[in-house]
């Protein structure tokens, strides 16, 4: 962990058990997604819960939002029991949830946890009661729940309420304020009622998402003063490419280095046929790199310029981040700690040489101009010079030695 980080003291909050999966207290920070499967087509959802399971997903939610959903959620659980995917499943309730899990107790069961959105549980007269179904359903099965608040479906009449109330005072605050306000207060009365009827706050979560960067920090921070529930990250729908990316890493980068958050989901938007894991590489290279936790080996590259005409030091790069990440899964069952590694390829002597010997393994490739010969140092020092077509073939096999001596097998 990075003396940043060491820095960086994190929120107390409340322990709760999702799963086998602890979010809160001084566990570490979990990484979750949510797929974009129909839950009814139980095949194609459990081929992408595994995918992001397999790319470290740590808990992975599903859209229930109808009966052929609901029927659909224990043969998904199933599914990936045999295929020995545990990541906790959390069901996603809009509307109909209060039905969908009285209805159907087998789903009820088989999920994790259940999200709830306040905004649209239930309208007027009904939402009481809609909302303490479900409540009383986790009850039933010891499920814990996250409170979702949304800002695209926040309650109208709560901010109504609150707009009225603030009209008026003699100052009256800012409409984006009021909306700070009512999100913070949406999430906090619910977990309140959830409370009054029996749940302990070692089974709430609480999230506040909205799309504004400034807007989720100002939440969060007030979320984190008003009490010690475990708090979900996330700027609903971040965009798609590096508008998302930049986005979510903007803000939640500063609300984790302030201590804020126990669990993180980066909801970017796929390109057309893009591959759903991107999220929860993004989420785990956040945290990575703010020295939280560590998930995969990083690669350290430089990012080429005149004296690196030359694009083989790139497709070295980006060769070994690509095997590093496809051999983690494997390596994490055999090795203690390989996911600490760091790795470097460099291209140039510039920076190459005294790059590489900050990492456990690093390769400076020649620039323009250059001899054609690439020093290899590990643990500092150098060990070897590559030369020839199959440096990256030599350069990997270097990898793959360190990891079987350099770390304990379990």
């Amino acid at each position: 962990m990075s003396s940043n980080a060491r820095s960086c003291v994190r929120r107390k909050t409340v322990r709760v058990k999702v799963g086998d999966v602890t979010i809160g207290g001084e566990a570490p920070i979990v990484v979750q997604s949510m797929t974009n499967t129909d839950t009814a087509d139980v095949e194609g959802t459990i081929a992408q819960v595994a995918a992001l399971a397999n790319a470290g997903s740590e808990i992975v939610r599903i859209t229930v939002d109808r009966p052929e959903a609901a029927k659909a959620v224990p043969h998904i659980r199933d599914g990936l029991d045999r295929l020995g995917v545990t990541a906790p499943l959390v069901g996603d309730f809009h509307y109909i949830g209060h039905k969908l899990l009285t209805d159907h107790p087998a789903c009820a069961e088989a999920l994790a946890k259940y999200r709830i959105n306040p905004g649209n549980v239930g309208f007027r007269e009904r939402r009481d009661t809609q909302f303490s179904t479900m409540i009383e359903v986790a009850l039933k099965y010891d499920k814990p729940v996250r409170i979702g608040v949304n800002w695209g479906s926040l309650d109208q009449d709560l901010a109504t309420r609150l707009m009225d109330e603030n009209a008026k005072l003699e100052t009256p605050k800012e409409a984006a304020e009021i909306t700070h306000e009512a999100l913070v207060v949406s999430a906090i009365e619910n977990a309140v009622r959830a409370e009054e009827l029996g749940m302990g706050r070692d089974k709430i979560i609480l999230s506040c998402k909205v799309s504004d960067v400034q807007s989720l920090i100002a939440v969060y921070r007030m979320m984190a003063e008003r009490g010690d529930y475990a708090l979900h990250l996330g700027l609903t729908e971040a965009g798609m490419g590096s508008k998302g990316i930049v986005a979510s890493t903007a803000a939640l980068s500063i609300l984790l280095q302030e201590g804020i958050g126990d669990t993180i989901r980066i909801s970017l938007t796929p390109e057309p046929g893009g591959d759903r894991t991107r999220e929860v590489i993004v989420g785990q290279e956040i945290l990575q790199t703010m020295g939280f936790r560590s998930f995969v080996p990083l690669v350290t590259a430089c990012p080429g310029c005149g004296r690196t005409t030359s694009t083989v030091f790139q497709h070295l790069a980006d060769r070994i981040q690509g095997y590093v990440r496809t051999k983690m899964p494997d390596w994490r069952d055999q090795y203690i700690g390989v996911e600490s590694m760091n790795l470097a390829v460099m291209g140039c002597i510039v920076n190459g040489p005294g790059e590489s010997k900050h990492a456990d393994i690093g390769i400076s490739l020649p620039g323009t101009g250059e001899e054609p010969a690439a020093p290899v140092f590990v643990d500092g020092k150098k060990t070897v010079t590559l030369r020839g077509a199959d440096i990256a073939d030599q350069f990997q096999t270097i990898v793959d030695d360190y990891v079987e001596t350099h770390y304990e097998r379990r």
